[in-house]
Formats: structure tokens, sequence, C-alpha cells
């Protein structure tokens, strides 16, 4: 029976808004991804059936096709195809899901998985009202009453349906950096990272997010800008960063006739739609999709990344789902490392993995929030 196994897991540092990478241009740091795949297993790039990449706001620079341009700007053969795709933040998840489908169902042997976002050089948002009209349509807007869809006042719902205060929202934010910093302190980032080389020769090695000089009471005196009198403010939001990361996928028979060793199986891939107002809940009935596919209970799950978009959503799925706590975001999540919304999957799927890898970790799981109320969620098994 075939299966969906990755070989390799790579990413670029995460870089700040206007930061280090924000001179790059999302097609060549794309192209940094691929070249990493390639150096990192030693497989001959005409091998590869499809670059599925994952994008969000597909305008300007990130526009005609980013995964196909990325293939040519990494000097890969032309023989190579390439497509872009938006499930909007779970983007470069949904990737994965699409690969993996592909080398189960036989339609393709070897294929890359992966995405992209410059947030500094095509900014959130920009894709919209660009002179070719508005999204959502007539439709949409008269089912929910004219609702200006937004993820802030979401956060904002989910503070309020599961009664979460201020100081927790904090509390987890400071806990993300103070992770994410002692997982940099320890190198627990260096093997999934390929350091990008800038035009002056400057090698940037490390996510860029981290405050390692925050504090609970400089967070307490932020403002709440979703919500006069709220809850959730800039550091409990994920930020706005640059980045790219990428998985090459095959079946076991395959990476055996290449030589290449498996790191992780694809268990299970699921995805769920809840709420497009709330728009950030999702993650939960992913969750339980995906356990009750795969057989498997939260106790079993040994490693989780669950996407910061804001510091409600992870609180509010550890309520509904009774998961271990430490189990969670064990090397910190975007409120600290960025949230670069077309890579994020990639990156998160990224860093699951060589934290199941360098703990022996059996199974972990991934699962992220995106607009319009959707969530990917899957389930990883170590090989």
């Amino acid at each position: 029976m075939r299966d969906a196994v990755i070989v390799e897991a790579v990413r670029t540092p995460v870089g700040r808004r206007r930061g280090a990478l924000s001179g790059v241009h999302p097609v060549d740091l794309s192209a940094h991804i691929l070249r990493a795949l390639v150096d990192r297993t030693g497989i001959d790039p005409a091998m590869v059936d499809d670059v599925i990449w994952g994008c969000v706001s597909q305008v300007g620079e990130q526009t005609m096709n980013v995964a196909r341009n990325a293939v040519l700007a990494a000097g890969w053969p032309e023989s190579v195809p390439g497509t872009t795709i938006d499930r909007q933040c779970g983007s470069s998840q949904q990737s994965l899901h699409f690969a993996a489908a592909a080398v189960v169902s036989g339609q393709c042997e070897v294929v890359v998985a992966g995405g992209v976002e410059s947030m500094s050089r095509v900014p959130m948002g920009s894709s919209v009202g660009s002179g070719v009209g508005m999204p959502f349509g007539p439709l949409v807007l008269d089912r929910y009453g004219g609702v200006a869809f937004n993820q802030g006042a979401g956060a904002e719902m989910i503070v309020e349906r599961w009664g979460l205060t201020r100081s927790q929202l904090d509390d987890y934010s400071l806990g993300s950096h103070r992770k994410a910093a002692a997982a940099q302190d320890a190198g627990a980032f260096e093997a999934e990272i390929a350091p990008v080389t800038l035009p002056d020769g400057t090698a940037v090695s490390a996510d860029e997010g981290i405050r390692r000089d925050s504090t609970a009471e400089a967070m307490a005196a932020l403002p709440t800008p979703f919500k006069a009198d709220g809850t959730v403010t800039a550091a409990s939001s994920s930020q706005i960063s640059d980045g790219a990361a990428g998985l090459l996928v095959t079946t076991t028979e395959k990476a055996r006739e290449l030589g290449l060793t498996p790191l992780a199986r694809v268990h299970t891939a699921v995805v769920a739609a809840a709420d497009p107002v709330i728009m950030l809940t999702a993650p939960i009935p992913a969750t339980e999709k995906a356990l009750k596919r795969s057989g498997l209970a939260i106790g079993d799950i040994g490693a989780v990344e669950v996407n910061e978009a804001f510091a409600p959503v992870p609180l509010a799925w550890l309520v509904e789902t009774g998961a271990d706590p430490a189990a969670v975001n064990a090397r910190g999540g975007a409120i600290a490392l960025g949230h670069p919304l077309g890579g994020s999957g990639a990156r998160l799927l990224t860093t699951l993995l060589h934290r199941m890898r360098s703990e022996q970790i059996g199974y972990g799981l991934q699962t992220m929030c995106e607009g319009g109320g959707m969530a990917n969620a899957t389930i990883l098994e170590l090989v």
C-alpha cells in the first residue's frame, strides 16, 4: 500500500517586518528553500513531479504563480512544474496535504510542498480593493448581515466565549517568547534553518522576532486595537513576518529507490470549517476530526503545533481538547517567531518534525486557523 513520507523539511529564518529578509524577493526566498532541499538530500530536481506552494497575498511580487517562478529561479530544469495555492494562513499546510494525496494516489512520485510570504514587500491585505472589486460578494455579505470579517474581532469573540482574561493572554504570549528564546539558545532551530545570504554577504541564520526583554508589565500597558476595553493586543497577536519553508514528499518505496531516509509519515490529513465570523475556532473540530480518523487519542500525541495567530486560539484549543500544555508549541509559536502567512503551515510542520526527531516523539499534530473559518490538521508519525 502506498504511503506519503517526508524525507526533508527546511525553512528560512523568519524575518521581522522590514527586517533582514525584507530585501529578498519572495520568489528568491522560495528558490532558496528549493535549493536547500536538493543540497540536503542530493536528489536530482528533475525527479520532482510538482512543486505545490502556498501564498496568501497573490499580488505584485507574489503573483504569476510563485511556485513555477521559484523553480526557474532555483535553476531547476524547466520540465519541473509548480502551482501556487491559497487556503489563507493554512496554505502551505494544505500544500503538504495535496502533496501527500498526490503520491499516495500514484499521480506523483516526488513532490515538494511548502510556501512563502514576504509581508514586508507585499503587505497583508494588499490584494483587496486593488481596483478590480471586493471579495466575498453580496450573497455572502447578506448571509452574515453585512458583518466585516476580521480576525482580530474574532479573537476577541473567543475571549468572551471561553471566558479568557487579559492576564491569561499576556502570560501565554510572554511564555511563547521565553520558550522560543530558550530553544534558540539551545540550538534547537539550527537543523531546520537554511541560512539566507544577502547580497552584501551577510548570513541571516536566526529568527528575528523573539523579544527577550518582554515583560508582563510592558504587555499589560498595550492598547487593545480590536475592541475598546478588549483583551487582545499586539503582544498577544502573531507578528507580521517574512519567510519560506518546504518539505520533500515521496513514498517509502520511492525513498528506498532514491537512497533517501524517511523522517516521518503523513499519518492523517484533514480540513474542517466553522463559523467564518468568529473565524478562528476551526482548529478544534479539525483536531477532533483528525483524531477520529486516525484512531488516536489526544494523549497519544506527544508534540503539538497550534498556530498562534492570536493567543486566544491555542488557549481555547487547550480547553476543548484537554491536551497537555507542555506538549503544545514547546519551542514557541508565531507570537514570538512570526507568521509569514503562506509559509507558516510549512514552517510549523518543519519545526514539529525536527522536534519529533530530536526528542523521539512518535506522533505529532499540527493545526492552524484560517481565514473564512477553516482549519487544517495534520498528524505525523515518526519513522
